[in-house]
């Protein structure tokens, strides 16, 4: 009798354990993967797409560039290649918006310092001023790693097209010329395929957090 107690006890815990199982694995299919949208132009606020591209539905992606970094080196998007990345608009003696964006552009390095995935890269927005010296002497002091982030200066027509018709990150138009200025807070997040895949506010701290989770979503689309 005490065996027959025994054999059903194991039996039972044996079922309940395969039942866990199965309910387990039926609620994994039926529950949909996360997945971030792809961003095309005319998905995005009118006032933030330059108006030669708010018409493309489809395909679209970070244009090639090359750029100048903090150290001298010329940044491409080879540089990128393979990697998710966070991209934003600054300048080093903005006193506004900029102090609070680039303190959350270290909270994500931070974060990702160890990840070999994801990188940042952030472009001035004047470029005139921020040689690349001044760009050095801003990532020594704001704790820049040379690995994660570059901070890329060049010619302001073509950092200015890239803001507009690429990342989709500006309101105000105009074609890169010397009274032109871009200050946008957003924060971008490409895809390793150059693609938008998310919008943030580099000023709201829970946008970040959101940004971070966005992150590890992403990655998981590559694995």
């Amino acid at each position: 009798m005490r065996n027959l107690f025994n054999w059903l006890k194991k039996f039972a815990i044996v079922l309940f354990i395969l039942s866990a199982i199965i309910v387990y694995s039926i609620y994994t299919l039926l529950t949909p993967k996360e997945r971030l949208p792809v961003y095309q132009p005319d998905m995005v606020n009118v006032e933030l797409v330059d108006s030669t591209v708010q018409h493309v539905r489809k395909y679209h992606t970070v244009k090639d560039f090359e750029l100048i970094n903090q150290n001298g080196d010329t940044i491409t998007q080879d540089y990128y290649k393979d990697k998710i990345y966070v991209a934003d608009f600054f300048f080093t003696t903005c006193l506004t918006i900029c102090p609070v964006m680039t303190d959350h552009m270290l909270d994500i390095q931070e974060e990702i310092k160890d990840d070999p995935e994801v990188l940042l890269l952030s472009h001035t927005v004047f470029p005139k001023t921020d040689s690349v010296p001044v760009l050095k002497a801003y990532a020594e002091e704001k704790g820049v790693l040379d690995e994660k982030w570059n901070l890329v200066t060049g010619s302001k027509k073509h950092i200015y097209e890239l803001a507009r018709k690429s990342y989709l990150a500006s309101k105000s138009n105009g074609d890169g010329g010397p009274y032109d200025m871009i200050h946008t807070e957003n924060f971008v997040l490409v895809d390793k395929e150059k693609r938008i895949r998310g919008f943030y506010d580099g000023t709201d701290a829970e946008a970040i957090e959101s940004l971070m989770h966005d992150i590890e979503v992403l990655k998981q689309e590559y694995r």
